[in-house]
């Protein structure tokens, strides 16, 4: 009977992946390649770190999805409040000043997790929609306070922003940005180095820079914290050249490093943050731009007319009600602190594959880590090809899906994975990538 079911599982999964060849175009994916081999894995289902896929395999889901599904996987309740939002208003308008509940609730909920006097929140459905607008702001911002030629937007290396136009344009992984011809005019990359923007602001003028946009920590780039001291600097740097800080905490957002958000583990409120991901652990897509009451009250006071930017999606009333449940959740549940308890034993894990494998380059803070792989740690030297790929694969066999990093000359494996996850469950985790490790030692 077993033999039956996975039989009748294999001739379901390679129908469905013929007609996944057929109609879809995947993101981030070669298509050639998708071609040639279809999907490797078709999910039907999750529970807490865990995804199944549709042949019934169980797997541990290490970078919760896209960094999203912080609360886990398989949350009924999320559901519930979708369901229960969609039978009495699935959709209304929030343009030309209507609204409703769930979205005035949402953005009131938004200003008791951020920090200073970020009390306003403008929705999107997700973070290269919520960069984008904050990018068109804050040159909005300073058109109407006479300085028009405060366009430029400075990002970091490796630093990623999503791949709408704006977004694609400021982030720092070169891959993204040749993929295509259409990048928007005046964004300029600096390394991460006060020394590097001071130069980038001397040249350029200070009169020309309307913002600088940093990831706290980068994740897509490599998960990179900041030098010491680096956020700290930035902000003065601003302050001191009427340059506005923009924060991108789609992923840092929300509890992922410990913290509310995190620009809180620097002392540093920016001006504005950019938002996604842990809003709704990943249940709906929504996102948003949160902004000061210094540039709201600024926007009302040198202009009459419409804020002409919006999303048909903008506060959607199902996504609103869906992501107050999931903050609720992470609440009641006491999830930051978890975050930050299971956040020790993960680096500690880290720190044990580091001192094990001779890796190197150990980094991360809460749920939020990454390895990196060099031949030889004093010069540097990466494989000939990448190890951490490698290991994904490995990794996989095992029963875990997890991330390899191999963009802008990287070699590194990265970790998110959901805020529920137990010590157990970390060590499970840490003990399925040294087995792998260890077997592409071997190979190598």
């Amino acid at each position: 009977m077993a033999m039956q079911v996975n039989n009748e599982a294999q001739v379901k999964f390679e129908k469905l992946a013929e007609l996944d060849k057929k109609h879809f175009l995947h993101p981030s994916t070669p298509i050639k390649q998708h071609m040639e081999k279809g999907p490797g894995l078709i999910f039907t289902e999750g529970e807490g770190i865990y995804l199944k896929d549709v042949r019934g395999r169980k797997l541990i889901d290490s970078l919760s999805s896209l960094w999203n599904v912080n609360i886990g996987h398989g949350r009924s309740e999320l559901g519930v409040a979708a369901m229960e939002q969609i039978s009495k208003l699935g959709f209304s308008s929030t343009f030309a000043g209507n609204s409703h509940e769930p979205v005035i609730k949402l953005a009131q909920k938004v200003a008791e997790w951020t920090p200073g006097d970020l009390n306003t929140t403008f929705f999107t459905s997700g973070g290269s929609e919520s960069n984008d607008t904050a990018f068109k702001t804050v040159r909005h911002y300073w058109k109407i306070k006479g300085q028009p030629n405060k366009t430029k937007i400075i990002s970091r290396s490796l630093s990623y922003h999503g791949v709408a136009m704006g977004a694609t344009s400021a982030t720092g992984i070169e891959p993204f940005r040749e993929f295509t011809t259409s990048l928007a005019q005046g964004f300029l990359y600096v390394d991460s180095s006060i020394k590097s923007l001071k130069a980038m602001i001397e040249n350029e003028g200070a009169e020309n820079i309307a913002a600088f946009i940093s990831e706290p920590i980068q994740g897509s780039g490599g998960v990179n914290p900041p030098p010491e001291g680096y956020f700290e600097e930035v902000r003065k740097i601003c302050d001191e050249n009427d340059i506005l800080f923009i924060a991108d905490e789609v992923i840092c957002g929300f509890g992922r490093t410990g913290e509310n958000f995190g620009m809180n583990l620097f002392g540093v409120v920016p001006d504005i943050i950019c938002m996604a991901k842990g809003i709704s652990s990943g249940y709906a897509p929504i996102g948003g731009m949160v902004i000061s009451d210094s540039i709201k009250n600024e926007l009302m006071e040198h202009y009459d007319g419409n804020f002409w930017h919006g999303y048909t999606y903008s506060g959607h009333p199902m996504c609103a009600a869906v992501a107050l449940k999931n903050l609720e959740i992470i609440e009641n549940e006491n999830m930051i602190q978890n975050v930050r308890d299971m956040g020790e034993e993960l680096q500690k894990g880290l720190k044990y594959l580091e001192e094990t494998h001779d890796m190197g380059n150990r980094r991360g803070v809460g749920l939020l880590g990454a390895i990196e792989f060099f031949k030889d740690l004093e010069t540097k030297e990466r494989y000939a090809e990448p190890v951490s790929a490698k290991v994904v694969a490995k990794a996989l066999d095992r029963g875990l899906l997890g991330r390899s990093i191999v963009y802008g000359g990287q070699d590194t494996l990265a970790f998110a994975p959901p805020f529920c996850i137990t010590k157990e469950e970390v060590e499970t985790m840490i003990s399925i990538i040294d087995d792998s490790i260890m077997e592409v030692k071997k190979e190598l």
